[in-house]
């Protein structure tokens, strides 16, 4: 799942909203909604982003940060390393390569390495 997935299921868990309900409300399939909330689509678009926060009365704060989510939400990240360091081009390729077997404590260290060094915008 991505994290715009797992705040779209909490949203709509939290108000007995099925899937398909919320599909129709936004005239898209019932597939394609599935399929966002469990990571096997890109990210939603800013149209679909804003009918949502619509649809759940969603406003300033909890707007802004279903936006921030869908900025991180895309399944399959490219990461461009031309003009960088050879180590940065191997952590790149390690990631890629090793983030599935990855424990959750591990993901949360590097997030916290991340933060330190460069701060989310």
């Amino acid at each position: 799942m991505t994290p715009f997935g797992v705040r779209l299921r909490a949203l709509r868990e939290a108000r007995g909203i099925s899937l398909t309900e919320l599909a129709t409300a936004l005239h898209v399939s019932p597939a394609y909604l599935s399929a966002l909330e469990h990571g096997r689509r890109g990210r939603p678009t800013a149209g679909l982003i804003h009918q949502v926060n619509e649809h759940f009365g969603l406003i300033w704060d909890e707007a802004d940060e279903l936006v921030a989510l869908a900025r991180l939400s895309h399944p399959r990240v490219v990461v461009d390393t031309a003009g960088l360091s050879p180590a940065a081009t191997e952590l790149a390729n390690r990631l890629a390569r090793d983030i599935r077997r990855l424990p959750e404590a591990s993901i949360a260290a590097l997030h916290a390495v991340l933060d330190q060094a460069a701060p989310p915008e």
